[in-house]
């Protein structure tokens, strides 16, 4: 049995105050100003305490925090550091979570959150509320639930990335992914998922421009695409679509199942049209010519 020790209610300044501290809990105390004050630690649990200043838990491992709060010049607050769980925190602070593993977020709001959890692994979030550009970027092996976003370019160059309940307003998001599947989701932005491989989406909702091209494996079940138009260009696509597509351009190959597309153009110096099937109730007006 280790022997753990207490801080509590401190108020700590000045550079790594708590520099290398293992087994410790740690209670309502505040971080205030000076640099990593948490640098190298192991085995630590927080709660109710505030951190105000930069880089806190650097190379850290076994991490627990619960009821905190990093305010924005937290900045960088979480890198390089294993095993971390944050429970019902409010993370002001920007550029958080940097080539991180195991990181497991409940009930965290991001106001803030540009650039955090880049190149991080094994990642859960639940009940999780981001606001902020390039979120997630070249992360990996991340499940998230009842998760929603506000910002663009998101989880750019993911792989191995399952999603339940989300609502993202987000241009760019899922470019350069793969293995992303979406569950029961709304999707809203420009260009969704360009440069992906084996993307699906199951049960959602989306609008975009020129969303879904470029795409090696597309699969949509039970879908429907709302004010989305030149979709599906040059991807290879599987797609079950309830109600109208406005428009669809250039497909490379596959399957799309519609009730009605507005427009459908094949341009046949660019696509073979025998290698895409199209089933549709009814097609407004379908465009199929050569290039100029």
């Amino acid at each position: 049995m280790v022997d753990r020790k207490e801080v509590k209610q401190a108020y700590l300044t000045g550079e790594r105050p708590l520099f290398q501290a293992e087994h410790m809990d740690v209670y309502d105390t505040i971080f205030a100003d000076g640099e990593s004050p948490l640098k190298e630690s192991s085995d630590i649990r927080l709660f109710g305490s505030m951190f105000k200043w930069k880089y806190p838990l650097w190379y850290c491992r076994k991490i627990y925090a619960e009821d905190c709060t990093w305010f924005e010049m937290a900045r960088a607050g979480v890198w390089y550091t294993d095993d971390i769980t944050v429970k019902n925190a409010v993370i002001e602070a920007p550029k958080n979570f940097r080539r991180c593993h195991g990181v497991n977020l409940d009930h965290v709001t991001f106001p803030n959150a540009s650039e955090t959890l880049w190149s991080c692994s094994d990642v859960t979030m639940e009940h999780v509320t981001a606001k902020g550009d390039y979120f997630a970027m070249n992360s990996g092996n991340l499940k998230l639930s009842d998760f929603q976003l506000i910002g663009n370019y998101s989880f750019d160059g993911v792989k191995n990335m399952e999603i339940h309940n989300a609502k993202m307003l987000s241009k760019d998001a899922f470019w350069n992914s793969e293995n992303v599947t979406v569950y029961d989701s709304f999707l809203s932005g420009e260009y969704l998922g360009w440069n992906a491989k084996n993307l699906t989406l199951i049960n959602c909702t989306i609008e975009s421009l020129q969303g879904m091209c470029y795409i090696d494996n597309l699969v949509m079940k039970n879908c429907r695409l709302i004010n989305t138009t030149l979709a599906f260009e040059y991807s290879s696509v599987d797609a079950e679509i309830h109600g109208k597509v406005d428009s669809i351009l250039n497909p490379s190959q596959g399957t799309i199942c519609a009730d009605e597309i507005g427009e459908l153009i094949i341009e046949k110096d660019r696509v073979d049209p025998e290698k895409t099937t199209i089933r549709c109730t009814a097609i407004d007006d379908r465009k199929d010519r050569f290039c100029a």
